[in-house]
């Protein structure tokens, strides 16, 4: 059994199977799940995980070379909205909308257990060299 990193082994396996320029969309247990992607299902009960914990623990595990989030969250969600820009300098925003359109074409949906709206991400996968 590993004994660091992310121990969930449908996330781990998920994680090992991506390529460079993969979405992975890292959303709330609100934001509807488009059908194709795999998705990996961490909620557990609203909150737990966090959308920060998730995001980070991610993070830790994969190179990412862009992000894209809804513009409602810098209003709707300013937590979520700092963290983002925090943890990815060159964020775009785009419509809601948009992002769910965008999330269509994702390899991997994660769902948080985050019961606050708008705290959904698509990353871009980059490469380690």
């Amino acid at each position: 059994m590993k004994k660091a990193g992310i121990l969930n082994r449908h996330l781990a396996g998920a994680l090992a199977a991506l390529g460079h320029g993969d979405g992975v969309l890292v959303c709330d247990a609100g934001m509807p799940i488009p059908d194709g992607p795999r998705v990996v299902d961490l909620a557990f009960r609203a909150g737990v995980p966090s959308f920060a914990e998730v995001v980070d623990g991610l993070l830790a595990e994969l190179v990412v070379e862009g992000a894209t989030a809804a513009a409602e969250v810098r209003t709707a969600n300013p937590a979520a909205g700092a963290l983002l820009a925090d943890r990815f300098p060159g964020l775009v925003l785009v419509p809601h909308e948009q992002l769910k359109e965008l999330s269509a074409g994702a390899r991997l949906v994660v769902r948080t257990g985050e019961a606050r709206p708008y705290a959904n991400v698509l990353l871009r996968c980059g490469v380690f060299f």
